[in-house]
């Protein structure tokens, strides 16, 4: 009986994927993330699907896939923009492989976060700085450490202390969502008859769900970003997720700010300023669907978006989104 073979590209120079037999019990479907043997050291790889059948093999000559990762797979969509983005560019496949695979890697599991609540139980020694810790948590809610000793204007170690003594006990929180939901009637601007009439176009075509290009040409503070914001509010209301590309110099505070003040919440970031931690939850978040908006640098182009249903490319003519290293882009 022939061995299982999966083809596999990895990050590296190379158009073609090469193919490695699969271990017995595992499953592997194009997408998901493994590591494999490449001469004497091992790489990152993704399956890759086959194009056309597997000619025989002996797999004898082949060397086995060595584990298949806890990452999140890369979407079906996302491995046809890194083919057609190849053929386009005249790069290898490889090398865009690698822009999509450079996120949050390292970041390693995501820290427990611990809370605390109050048993019930009187402290041995009461202090004032106790009592006005367990008066903030007498409403019976969990907080946070941290959150409960800021709270009451108490110092961390009255926090450590009431749990040593059994008053408090320990709970553990569920992970710090990426990004808040967005809420499409927050703050819905009064706009003018031109605004209207442009954000009414985007609203349909958004609401079609099919793809088409628009260009919104105005003067700087005609309000492009209040009508582009009405196509991610429609985004919204379909439920599905919308792209904001913008130049990395232009992800400032201010943006972020006129984000919250149309839709109550900021959206997720992706840009070099953020820690690989919090852009592993991004990335987490945009593959299971939660996060609905992320505003980014051109690299967020490769995250693997559940449903995305509108993407943004802000300041299109921005020579910062060219990239003249690498893949050329």
């Amino acid at each position: 009986m022939s061995a299982r073979t999966v083809d596999v590209l990895l990050p590296l120079g190379l158009d073609t994927p090469y193919s490695y037999t699969v271990p017995e019990g595992l499953d592997l479907s194009p997408g998901d993330l493994v590591h494999v043997p490449l001469g004497n050291r091992g790489m990152v790889g993704c399956v890759w699907p086959r194009r056309a059948p597997a000619a025989p093999v002996d797999g004898a000559k082949l060397k086995a896939v060595k584990a298949k990762l806890a990452y999140v797979p890369l979407p079906a969509d996302l491995l046809q923009l890194i083919d057609w983005m190849a053929d386009y560019t005249l790069a290898p496949r490889g090398m865009v492989l690698r822009m999509a695979l450079r996120h949050g890697e390292s970041a390693g599991p995501a820290r427990e976060r611990v809370g605390v609540r109050a048993t019930g139980r009187a402290p041995t020694r009461p202090t004032a700085a106790r009592e006005k810790l367990l008066a903030c948590l007498s409403d019976g809610f969990v907080r946070g450490k941290a959150d409960a000793a800021r709270e009451a204007g108490v110092s961390p170690s009255v926090v450590d202390g009431l749990i040593d003594d059994g008053v408090l006990e320990t709970v553990v929180l569920p992970p710090e969502p990426a990004a808040e939901l967005p809420d499409p009637a927050f703050a819905v601007p009064s706009l003018s008859p031109a605004q209207a009439e442009a954000a009414a176009v985007l609203r349909a075509a958004v609401a079609a769900r099919a793809f088409g290009v628009h260009l919104l040409d105005g003067v700087t503070g005609s309000g492009k970003t209040e009508v582009y914001f009405e196509a991610v509010a429609e985004t919204l209301r379909q439920g599905r997720q919308a792209l904001i590309l913008l130049p990395e110099i232009a992800l400032t505070q201010a943006f972020l700010d006129r984000f919250t003040g149309r839709f109550g919440v900021r959206p997720a970031e992706w840009h070099s300023g953020v820690s690989t931690r919090r852009r592993a939850r991004v990335l987490e978040g945009v593959a299971r669907g939660e996060v609905k908006v992320v505003a980014g640098a051109r690299s967020a182009l490769f995250l693997p978006f559940a449903d995305l249903g509108l993407t943004i490319v802000d300041e299109e003519h921005d020579p910062a989104y060219k990239q003249e290293d690498g893949v050329a882009y």
